[in-house]
């Protein structure tokens, strides 16, 4: 049997942060799915038909998918589907394997197969030469649909792991953004090229991040960058601190944009799933808790799988703590958060990234 409250204590380690709620929440039990009935990474009604056929060996349904998204311009919808197709690839090829065949200069098939192939190289020990030999798919995935910013943010993504300088980064950066201002995929790409360039920088992070969200939509995802530049300060233990503030505005976004999106929709569900998990590290067990109530039955492996093998138990297991911290009250919720973070050089705009930092 799991002490549940000793999980949320590991779960939040490190230094005292001091929760808060919104204060917009009604403090009533919130109705919550049975364990049984929480799925992990579940697909939604569009995506679900391509996986089924191509578990099958047939191709056909993801390619009215995808030419569907790019008709449209659903370019948000697309990055998600390209991933989740790309993955599925990698254990099931024969039906991408031949789709290539079939239509080698289709710019949805370049697209997935090109994202399955920097995923295979992005496993190896040997990821930045595998990475470069990657780099014509995804040139040939750019070129075929000049409107698509998915193959950028795969480029974006790419160029992170094969340790590529500022200045063509800043290319690359600009080329998508041209094509989708605030494409989310893009803007979380470039967030974690700059972490991994200036290691330890959390407040440019944030000052990106921050100045990406208030130029961003409200329904869009974007809105919601600052809150992983929150994880990734909150994941690391390097460099100086993040204002408190600053990590509490960030989660005030996140839960402004989650109010909203549908509740117990699978589209916002990774958003939720990573917001309840700052929003623990955060002392925040009532706002959390709402978070728990509007993802409903959608867990996402991100963030848990970060430290556990099994991410759907660690999401029931972190489930119930919440439940039992709300229903104890603030004395038996306090515990430990945070940790310090860091400094680093000046901040980009969204359609920008740290000019004259190269």
């Amino acid at each position: 049997m799991v002490d549940t409250m000793a999980l949320l204590h590991a779960f939040t380690r490190a230094t005292r942060l001091h929760g808060r709620t919104t204060g917009a929440l009604p403090l009533v039990p919130a109705v919550l799915p049975a364990d049984d009935d929480v799925l992990l990474d579940a697909p939604d009604d569009m995506l679900g038909p391509a996986l089924v056929g191509a578990a099958g060996g047939d191709h056909a349904p993801a390619v009215a998918l995808l030419a569907a998204t790019r008709s449209t311009g659903a370019w948000e919808l697309r990055d998600r589907y390209v991933r989740r197709l790309a993955a599925f690839a990698r254990s099931r090829p024969e039906w991408l394997d031949t789709w290539r065949a079939l239509a080698p200069r289709d710019p949805d098939g370049l697209l997935v197969d090109a994202q399955r192939a920097v995923d295979r190289a992005w496993d190896s020990p040997a990821r930045a030469e595998l990475l470069r030999e990657v780099s014509p798919l995804i040139t040939a995935a750019a070129r075929a649909d000049g409107r698509d910013p998915v193959p950028w943010r795969l480029a974006l993504d790419h160029a992170r792991g094969a340790r590529a300088g500022h200045r063509y980064f800043e290319e690359l950066w600009e080329a998508a953004v041209r094509r989708a201002p605030h494409h989310h995929g893009c803007h979380v790409a470039a967030l974690r090229y700059l972490a991994s360039s200036w290691h330890g920088s959390h407040r440019e992070c944030f000052d990106f991040a921050d100045l990406a969200a208030q130029d961003a939509p409200e329904d869009s995802l974007t809105q919601a960058l600052p809150l992983r530049a929150a994880f990734g300060y909150l994941t690391d233990g390097c460099g100086p601190g993040v204002e408190p503030e600053r990590l509490q505005a960030a989660a005030d976004r996140a839960v402004a944009l989650s109010a909203r999106l549908p509740a117990g929709h699978v589209r916002p569900a990774e958003l939720r799933n990573l917001l309840t998990w700052v929003l623990i590290r955060l002392h925040r067990w009532q706002d959390a808790l709402e978070q728990l109530r509007l993802t409903g039955p959608y867990a996402t492996s991100f963030p848990w799988d970060r430290d556990a093998d099994d991410p759907l138990g660690r999401f029931l297991q972190v489930r119930q703590a919440v439940r039992e911290a709300v229903a104890a009250g603030p004395p038996a919720a306090a515990a430990t958060a945070p940790a310090p973070a860091p400094e680093g050089p000046r901040g980009g705009r969204s359609g920008r990234l740290f000019p004259g930092d190269h």
